[in-house]
């Protein structure tokens, strides 16, 4: 299909920045409804590791669908539900927000013996999360070690294993999108169609299907911070499904004022820019570069993933990279990514 005049020029300044900063990108923007950009440029895969949007995609959606059945609520505290939670006083929506005070990581695939059945993995992790200290912190700490204390909250909460959390959830929401975990590290395709990351130190490896973060693979890939994969056209689908359920428009049974909640700044300026469980853009700091409202909402993922959505201009924007082949030290896509929003911005209006 042929470019439009806007494709032409986006796709010209991404192919100028690119060397050096990925391999390649996929870029897929939706503003008022409607697909407006399709591009790809450099060497681009069907399938990517998604990272942290994991967060957004899965554990997000599953925290508000539970909600919304009454399963929590804002006041709830994480020892309400799990008793070995060490920190009496830490709540629910603090998890969300990484404003629990828990550490941002720890490597724990290091502490946990592979030979281990998955359940006693999990256990083992428990017993490391419940030896991490709260840090005195003045500000919110995005925090992975916080997320994966949700793994255990929405397995107690359904008394279900996380992945049949995560099948019904898909089911619910996204029943026709290709988003998988991929149980025991196993890729369900070829691994041929999946984005590589990085050659792995300690796997030995260039990880290619496999998850690249070293704590969920450990923990046998299916986790609440990590672990998803997914095509551009998932992400993109999966923006026009947050668009619907902001304005009320979604078919699923999520209240608009429900999906709104969990969308709206759940933190005081000067203490963190976070949603429950969307970040939100930091002035002058955002991935988003600096054209998205104050009340958009997003997320990135460490192996050069994004997506955010802001409800001022109705716009979504995806981007997918495998940022990590160049090796983790090189950070220009991380400087790429917010120009490529300008560029996406300046270029829709003068359109």
């Amino acid at each position: 299909m042929r470019q439009s005049v806007f494709e032409e020029r986006l796709t010209k300044q991404i192919r100028e920045s690119l060397p050096g900063a990925a391999p390649g990108v996929m870029v897929q923007i939706y503003q008022n409804g409607r697909k407006v950009c399709d591009i790809a440029v450099g060497d681009t895969y069907a399938y990517y590791d998604l990272a942290s949007l994991t967060k957004i995609i899965f554990t997000t959606q599953a925290m508000i669908k539970s909600f919304s059945e009454g399963k929590w609520n804002s006041t709830t505290k994480v020892r309400d539900i799990l008793k070995w939670f060490p920190h009496e006083e830490t709540l629910v929506t603090d998890l969300l927000n990484h404003s629990s005070g828990l550490v941002w990581w720890l490597p724990f695939y290091k502490d946990i013996d592979l030979n281990l059945s998955h359940e006693d993995r999990w256990k083992k992790l428990q017993e490391m999360i419940e030896k991490a200290p709260l840090e005195k912190q003045e500000n919110s700490v995005y925090s992975d070690v916080g997320f994966l204390v949700l793994t255990y909250f929405l397995e107690e909460i359904y008394q279900k294993p996380l992945i049949e959390i995560w099948n019904e959830l898909k089911e619910f929401f996204y029943p026709r999108l290709s988003f998988e975990f991929h149980p025991d590290n196993k890729p369900k395709f070829s691994s041929k169609l999946y984005a590589p990351t990085e050659k792995c130190p300690w796997r030995g490896r260039v990880i290619q299907g496999e998850v690249h973060d070293e704590n969920s693979w450990a923990l046998g890939g299916v986790t609440t911070h990590a672990g998803l994969f997914g095509s551009v056209d998932d992400v993109g689908w999966f923006g026009l499904f947050i668009r619907g359920q902001l304005q009320g428009i979604s078919r699923t049974l999520i209240k608009q004022k429900t999906a709104q909640y969990f969308a709206q700044r759940s933190l005081r300026l000067g203490k963190g820019d976070w949603a429950l469980g969307y970040m939100m853009p930091t002035r002058g700091q955002s991935s988003s570069g600096d054209y998205f409202s104050p009340y958009s909402i997003g997320h990135t993922g460490f192996t050069g993933t994004s997506f955010w959505y802001d409800p001022a201009q109705d716009l979504v924007v995806v981007i997918l990279s495998n940022r990590l082949a160049f090796g983790r030290e090189i950070e220009d896509f991380k400087k790429m990514r917010p120009q490529i929003h300008n560029w996406i911005v300046e270029g829709l209006r003068r359109s």
